[in-house]
């Protein structure tokens, strides 16, 4: 017999996460059927969206139920609502659209990682390949660069408010690792004092180049190819970016990066990293702290690091000092490195 107010085991969450292959694949087929959009644009019944979406009214009404069971739609009677975050998030007419997002995010090139992760956990790293996503010149990083603009559009812009708020003084900026160039290309188009150096592989750099053409500031954006790494970065630089790239590798590979990044930079220069930052448990927020399977999975060695983590190897590096922000809604976090 069991205790009064114990709740019951069950075998839910073990069933739950065994199907959850099925959340991937309805949002992927949603995305890809263009269902979210066909509702915004006034279609809420099966059969609307099923002659929106040139698919079967039974395959929509199942697909469209069940995306309501996972929170992605609002259901009544026979008519169907985009949630607030699905209309902002998943209509392909919204500025924050994230569909093309999926041509990166379930890339083969990153989930074949996942397929012996026993294996990764007994290695200690992915076994995908020698260097995992870190591998030079891997065209995943391209992919990345044109599927990922309309995710780091929001916290680009976020992070260039915060660091330069007022944008009254003259800034020369690197940006390390740049992809897409979107964080650099925030701070120039927030500032006209500003003048971006982006670093990255040279295939990923045309990507960066088209993105601050269209923004307007391509006098002020130059580019420098290679690795992170090899690369003669100069000096007198008043910040270096370093966006979603420390978690990539340990932490001696990261305090070498750092040690280059602090050479760099001018007296009173700021190093800006942004990352997954997990509380010192490891185990929340879930959606930070989780980012460590996924370098555990696609990488040799990185990982999801704490502040106190982060903010050791920047003085192993030799700033003088870190401190930490965050850029809600975004579930990532600025930590500031001063000279």
């Amino acid at each position: 017999m069991s205790s009064p107010g114990l709740q019951q085991p069950t075998p839910q969450l073990f069933f739950q996460t065994v199907n959850a292959y099925q959340r991937t694949e309805a949002l992927k087929a949603a995305i890809e059927l263009e269902v979210f959009t066909a509702i915004g644009e006034g279609k809420t019944t099966a059969l609307d969206i099923a002659g929106r979406s040139n698919a079967a009214e039974r395959g929509i009404r199942i697909l469209c139920d069940f995306l309501c069971i996972g929170g992605f739609l609002a259901k009544e009677g026979g008519s169907y609502q985009l949630t607030p975050d699905s209309a902002l998030f998943l209509d392909k007419r919204s500025p924050a659209y994230l569909g093309n997002s999926l041509e990166f995010l379930l890339s083969p090139m990153l989930t074949d990682g996942f397929k012996d992760l026993a294996g990764a956990v007994r290695k200690g790293g992915t076994v995908a390949s020698a260097e995992g996503t870190v591998a030079p010149d891997h065209p995943i990083w391209v992919k990345f660069a044109r599927a990922m603009t309309g995710m780091m559009a929001m916290p680009a812009q976020l992070m260039a408010n915060l660091v330069d708020e007022k944008a009254d003084r003259k800034l020369r900026i690197l940006d390390i690792a740049a992809g897409h160039g979107l964080y650099g290309i925030a701070f120039a188009k927030k500032n006209p004092q500003a003048e971006v150096v982006a670093l990255d592989w040279s295939n990923v750099l045309d990507v960066a180049r088209e993105n601050a053409g269209k923004a307007g500031i391509a006098e002020r954006y130059q580019t420098t190819p290679g690795s992170a790494f090899d690369v003669d970065y100069g000096t007198g630089y008043d910040l270096v970016l370093l966006t979603n790239f420390l978690h990539h590798f340990d932490p001696p590979t990261c305090e070498t990066l750092l040690r280059k990044v602090h050479a760099a930079l001018a007296d009173n220069g700021r190093a800006v990293i942004l990352e997954f930052v997990p509380n010192e448990d490891r185990i929340s927020p879930p959606e930070t702290a989780g980012f460590s399977l996924m370098m555990l999975g696609s990488t040799p060695a990185g990982d999801a690091y704490t502040f106190p983590e982060l903010e050791r190897m920047c003085s192993a590096a030799g700033f003088a000092r870190s401190e930490i922000h965050q850029l809600p809604p975004s579930i990532e976090q600025v930590i500031i490195a001063h000279k």
